[in-house]
């Protein structure tokens, strides 16, 4: 999946987590007050060694890792979303020194033809996002996420539930 980034004609693509990118995504720095929000790549990398069902995704621009996020799938999302063809957006971030550039609008953009792609057996992309989180809210309903209702309470209050339908 490729998109040219019309602001900068950067080229973004995302891609499958490989070893090749750990110096870049351990290098990710996020300010404080977005970690209590998401996990760092190497973070999140590590919970994916353990479950074949997580999927580390990056999203490059112009072939150097920019954004990350994982894409998880099976029993374990039920506790969000109890419909067993969704997949759920875990961990979206993206490195400070890259943040304000379109990167994670382009990546989630991208997204959903991704998904089709490579999970042919999903029809419903989801995530969860903080209620506090105001920006990332922005951001997932401009790409095309609805708001269905669902609240949950997460490790640092009340959450939303979003849904990003693919058929």
């Amino acid at each position: 999946m490729e998109c040219l980034h019309k602001e900068s004609n950067t080229s973004i693509t995302l891609t499958f987590y490989e070893k090749i990118y750990d110096s870049y995504l351990s290098g990710f720095y996020l300010p404080e007050d977005q970690m209590p929000f998401t996990a760092l790549p190497m973070e999140a990398i590590k919970k994916c060694e353990n479950d074949p069902e997580r999927h580390p995704i990056v999203i490059l621009a112009d072939s150097i890792p920019v954004g990350f996020f994982i894409l998880h799938h099976g029993e374990n999302i039920r506790q969000y979303y109890d419909h067993p063809n969704a997949i759920l957006i875990r961990s979206l971030s993206v490195d400070y020194q890259h943040q304000g550039k379109g990167y994670a609008k382009k990546g989630m953009q991208l997204c959903p033809g991704f998904v089709r792609e490579h999970f042919p057996f999903i029809d419903e992309i989801i995530l969860v996002v903080n209620n506090r989180n105001i920006a990332a809210q922005n951001l997932y309903k401009k790409v095309g996420f609805i708001d269905k209702g669902i609240r949950r309470v997460g490790p640092v209050g009340p959450q939303t539930v979003m849904h990003y339908p693919l058929r």
